[in-house]
């Protein structure tokens, strides 16, 4: 962890020095305690289950990585490897009960490993993100067993400034994109990271990082996170309940960042064109209203769901050209107008969640270029998306409200240090 000091040499230096020192010790000791992982470290299995050690090493296994093609099956991999058709039932069988290696799928990794002679000792394959399948090799039979891969965790903080977008702001910390979506993906309730984001506008985020063997491999959890848009402040950390382990973000207030409806159907636009009642018609010229809030994008951009409801229609209608209305809870509708094409499964009467992909962004209708024209109705009565301030849903249950807050209190406490720029890198 690395933390900048800046120190005026002034007459008090030396106090303020014997301050400074005093905060970072204070300041690594509540990292230490706070903040790193709590499972407990794995131990090595007893020695007697140990299988015993010759005074002289086994030679290394030579490794074998593959990438699974697609319609390319595990005999077809494995008979290439000198596997007859006979072993290979055989390994198949003796696995079943662990995994079915018929679910191996294309692009997945696969590792065999060999001894230098060329007999193989083991085969690996990647399930998921978290975990393995492990295939030891013996005369006798298969032994399959599902591991863990043995990332470590490490707590990482950065904090930037917007000067073009968040995107460029956050990669301009050595982060990658994924860390910029996952932020504009919890603010996404109450910020549109494409319209609302301002010159200057600032943010904080607490987060884990995995590595296995040395190696960054994926981002983990994030914990906390600070955004300050228009001089607004918008907090969210995270919070595991102990009975239920269900986990949501909140402020610190305890109010979920979760709303009915998040604030941009696209995670990608700019506004080209607002709400307004009495607006020049780009193509009939004529002034009328204008109900909806038009997002420039390129032709096939993924148009999202903005809230969980019924499809109601979907086909041509007019100048608004291929369009999708959604009912939802409370009254409320929301109208996506000039797609190019809906998702597979979208028809009327079809169930959809919050950011879901619905359809495409295109140009039809009485359109001057590829936009979306998203529009909210309540009642009946269309409203102005851009204004429209829906209620949290589900807030923390008020018997841990006590509890959160200690936790909270952790992080602002590192988000609020005076005079001490907390940005934290790799």
């Amino acid at each position: 962890m690395k933390i900048n000091i800046k120190i005026n040499s002034k007459k008090n230096a030396p106090s303020r020095l014997s301050l400074l020192i005093i905060i970072i010790s204070v300041l690594s000791i509540f990292i230490t305690l706070t903040f790193l992982p709590k499972e407990k470290p794995r131990v090595k299995e007893k020695e007697e289950s140990s299988p015993p050690q010759s005074a002289v090493e086994s030679p290394p296994l030579i490794g074998n990585k593959e990438i699974i093609q697609k319609g390319k099956t595990l005999s077809d991999i494995l008979s290439s490897h000198g596997f007859s058709p006979a072993e290979i039932h055989k390994l198949i069988l003796d696995v079943k009960p662990i995994y079915d290696l018929a679910k191996i799928k294309a692009g997945k990794e696969l590792r065999i490993y060999s001894s230098v002679h060329g007999d193989i000792n083991s085969i690996e394959y990647n399930i998921d993100g978290e975990k393995f399948l492990s295939i030891q090799i013996t005369e006798e039979a298969y032994k399959a067993e599902i591991k863990k891969f043995p990332f470590e965790i490490k707590i990482r903080m950065v904090c930037g400034v917007i000067e073009n977008n968040l995107m460029s702001a956050v990669t301009g910390k050595n982060e990658k994109d994924l860390l910029a979506i996952s932020l504009a993906n919890m603010f996404g309730w109450d910020i549109d990271f494409y319209a609302d984001l301002r010159h200057g506008d600032s943010f904080k985020i607490m987060f884990e990082k995995k590595y296995l063997y040395g190696r960054f491999v994926a981002y983990g959890k994030i914990l906390a996170a600070e955004f300050v848009n228009h001089g607004k402040i918008f907090q969210a950390f995270r919070y595991t309940y102990p009975d239920t382990k269900e986990w949501d973000y909140f402020d610190f207030k305890g109010n979920s960042l979760r709303k009915q409806f998040l604030k941009s159907p696209l995670q990608s636009a700019r506004i080209t064109s607002r709400f307004n009642l009495r607006r020049l018609h780009p193509i009939l010229k004529v002034y009328r209203p204008h109900y909806g809030v038009d997002y420039a994008a390129p032709i096939g951009t993924q148009v999202q769901a903005t809230a969980d409801g019924t499809v109601t229609f979907t086909g041509w209608n007019g100048g608004a050209g291929r369009m999708i209305k959604i009912r939802h809870k409370n009254a409320y509708e929301t109208l996506y107008l000039h797609l190019r094409n809906f998702a597979k499964g979208i028809k009327k009467g079809a169930k959809v969640k919050e950011g879901q992909f619905i359809a495409r962004v295109g140009s039809s209708g009485e359109s001057t270029g590829p936009h979306l024209d998203y529009r909210i109705k309540h009642q009946g009565k269309h409203i102005n998306p851009l204004t429209f301030n829906p209620k949290p849903i589900k807030p923390l249950r008020t018997e841990y409200l006590k509890d959160f807050q200690k936790k909270a209190k952790s992080y602002l406490f590192l988000f609020n240090l005076p005079s001490i720029p907390v940005c934290v890198f790799p």
